[in-house]
């Protein structure tokens, strides 16, 4: 008789089917803490998916292109000015020989850059339409079809190595797509996350998650630099796959919220009132199942703190994506120590970035959670990335140790307030209390932020590949310059933070901790 509670709940809820098969073999219910373990881990690798697969195009270039030395972005304006260094590219050319028609001839370069270019400015676009439409529907159904989808075109563009495919276009259409399928995944990864966790330790934890980002791109190019030997449409084809693989495993596993699965939200902060003297003194998110609207687009800009955050994303993801698509390049062009390093080492150089953006990405969740001061953080090291940036242009040739030091350095201030903003931040206003409980918004809020960072990340490298030419010094500029109006962006939101810790500070001011569960009003 102790088990007839057991069928109601899988009468009442939705579950995945995963967890039916979980609770069946425990012959009971997971535990809240269970649910959220489930979540970290299915987001974790979902994301993990998505940045490998849209890696593997940066390494395929060497192979589609391997008489050129620049594997970055070049446009139509730099196409007649290329010339190429033969020894430099000779350990790559071996494999394909001449590369692949059309993207070895004198317009390869240029056209390796629009696919980029192509690719992100449909992902940016694709992010806002995805946002709406996920708080409209099923995020699990939603996230899985986004994820064959992107496996589905990411190996189309490998297809074209045994269907002997020479036709630009296609290849174009293919990374269009994919980066149309890839929008899916940001706002439905943060809404899902967000939904789970309270703001106490969302900063950390979302910190800490965040890390997929750099451990995906690390693990689309170790694979695709793998298979490349065995032919270049592996390299796409494999990591397509995989990425369908584990939009299965999502669709399987992953529960969207509490309610869906008739979780106990008092075991969670989140979901539960506070004790006198805590942070929050009522629920984020109504604990009641009455039907929810979703939040529409405009109503979402209009959320306190969206706009300024998402411009802010805009210059600070400018900055990120700028390192992404031309470091490599930029090592390889610069004598570190007198000595030009090889397409491979600049390479394998270039992730010491990353792993400095896991770094930052934790430390600025961890320290935004202790000062519950999202904008202050956010500003502060977008503010110390401009010196940092100087700094590795004018000293990183110096020696090796010094370059690996700036650069990790770099990577800390650089992608740290990128990943709070996409993270934290977003799940922050997702939950703002003028939403009145109104728990979908999440999906919406994210894609807008993400979305519109998005647009600066198709900007910068298209920008870096025109000022490149002339100077590398102007790169720089651009990107430091782009540091500051993001921090600017920040301002009235920092004032408004630095007012409330000085009021706090009073005589009768409350307790740090006691703050609203508002980003800022």
């Amino acid at each position: 008789m102790g088990s007839l509670p057991e069928p109601i709940m899988e009468e009442t809820y939705s579950k995945p089917p995963g967890i039916r098969v979980m609770e069946r073999a425990k012959k009971s219910n997971l535990s809240f803490k269970t649910y959220q373990g489930i979540v970290l881990i299915v987001t974790f690798l979902a994301y993990t998916s998505y940045h490998a697969t849209r890696k593997t195009t940066s390494i395929v270039k060497s192979a589609l292109d391997p008489q050129s030395p620049d594997v970055g972005l070049k446009f139509p304006w730099q196409r007649r000015n290329t010339t190429y260094d033969q020894n430099q590219s000779s350990k790559l050319s071996w494999m394909l020989k001449d590369g692949w028609v059309p993207f070895n001839g004198v317009d390869g370069t240029a056209m390796l850059g629009e696919l980029d270019v192509s690719f992100l400015f449909v992902y940016a676009m694709g992010m806002y339409f995805s946002g709406h439409v996920g708080d409209r529907m099923d995020l699990r159904i939603f996230l899985t079809v986004g994820m064959v989808g992107t496996g589905v075109f990411t190996a189309l563009f490998g297809v074209g190595y045994w269907a002997n495919v020479h036709i630009f276009y296609y290849y174009l259409i293919v990374q269009m797509m994919a980066g149309l399928f890839q929008s899916t995944g940001w706002p439905s990864v943060v809404a899902v996350v967000g939904n789970w966790f309270g703001k106490k330790k969302r900063g950390l934890i979302m910190g800490i998650w965040n890390a997929h980002t750099s451990i995906g791109n690390i693990t689309g190019s170790l694979v695709a630099s793998l298979l490349l030997k065995y032919g270049w449409g592996w390299s796409m084809v494999v990591p397509g796959t995989l990425i369908a693989v584990v939009g299965v495993v999502v669709f399987l596993f992953l529960p969207v919220n509490p309610e869906s699965v008739g979780a106990n939200k008092d075991e969670d902060e989140v979901f539960s009132p506070r004790k006198v003297g805590d942070e929050v003194t009522e629920p984020f998110l109504r604990s009641d199942r009455e039907e929810e609207s979703a939040v529409g687009f405009i109503e979402a800009w209009k959320i306190p703190g969206v706009a300024p955050f998402a411009f802010c994303l805009f210059f600070a993801k400018l900055v990120a994506y700028t390192f992404l698509y031309w470091l490599p390049f930029y090592i390889s062009h610069t004598a570190i120590e007198g000595r030009y390093l090889s397409n491979e080492e600049a390479g394998n150089l270039s992730t010491l970035f990353d792993v400095g953006g896991v770094v930052g990405g934790i430390l600025a969740g961890y320290i935004s959670d202790r000062l519950d001061a999202r904008a202050i953080t956010a500003a502060s090291f977008m503010y110390c990335a401009i010196p940092v940036l100087y700094f590795y242009r004018s000293y990183g040739h110096v020696s090796m140790t010094i370059n690996i030091i700036l650069m990790l350095i770099t990577g800390v201030f650089v992608n740290g307030p990128y990943a709070l903003i996409t993270t934290a931040v977003s799940a922050d206003l997702g939950t703002h209390s003028s939403l009145k409980g109104n728990s979908r918004a999440l999906a919406t809020v994210t894609a807008i932020i993400d979305g519109t960072g998005s647009i600066g990340a198709a900007i910068g490298p298209l920008l870096t590949g025109y000022i490149s030419t002339n100077s590398w010094s102007g790169v720089f500029t651009m990107l430091m310059g782009s540091a500051f109006i993001a921090g600017l962006f920040l301002t009235r939101l920092v004032v408004a933070e630095v007012g409330e810790k000085i009021q706090q500070l009073g005589p009768q001011g409350s307790s740090p901790r006691s703050r609203s569960p508002d980003l800022l009003v």
